[in-house]
């Protein structure tokens, strides 16, 4: 519990430097994760304001992107995870609704290395994500898979998913 409080203590001043800089957008996601555990997610997300490969197709950009989630399983399984991860994003062309893809890995630290009847192995945890939405008007709403692993540092390693449904919206 040490070491989440001071990875919350070191992402606390981080998006402190971060919203000095640039506004954060708020996130919000719900779904699963592979053992049908309800999973909530708030999080902050920074666009790196950069695009590459600009055409009439669309452009790759990205975003840093901070969150906290809470996995409500039973009550000895339940667990909470920061996780702080850079996300390529290739948005597709459009005047009012821009289609999008995203990938990204990070890393998570988790509250338990236990979540249903998954054993982390370890508190540490790296972040996969893959996800698809629609960009519109200052939101975006879309569809993620996200995947953490510790890699194999540490045994035992049975890793954990979540599909969520996500909303953003800009201020």
């Amino acid at each position: 519990m040490k070491k989440l409080c001071a990875v919350a203590a070191f992402a606390a001043l981080t998006v402190g430097q971060l919203g000095a800089v640039q506004a954060a957008d708020v996130t919000a996601a719900i779904g699963q994760s592979g053992d049908s555990t309800m999973v909530y997610r708030l999080g902050a997300q920074w666009d790196w304001d950069s695009s590459w490969l600009q055409s009439s197709y669309g452009r790759l950009t990205g975003y840093w992107d901070l969150g906290y989630t809470y996995w409500d399983g039973d009550e000895t399984a339940s667990n909470h995870s920061l996780s702080f991860s850079p996300v390529f994003v290739y948005e597709f062309a459009g005047q009012n609704v821009r289609p999008y893809i995203e990938a990204g890995i990070g890393v998570a630290a988790f509250s338990s290395t236990e979540l249903e009847s998954n054993k982390l192995g370890s508190s540490f945890q790296f972040e996969d994500r893959i996800g698809v939405g629609l960009r519109f008007a200052g939101q975006e709403i879309g569809l993620r898979a996200v995947h953490y692993s510790n890699a194999g540092l540490k045994n035992p390693n049975d890793g954990a998913e979540a599909y969520t449904l996500h909303y953003r919206t800009s201020f």
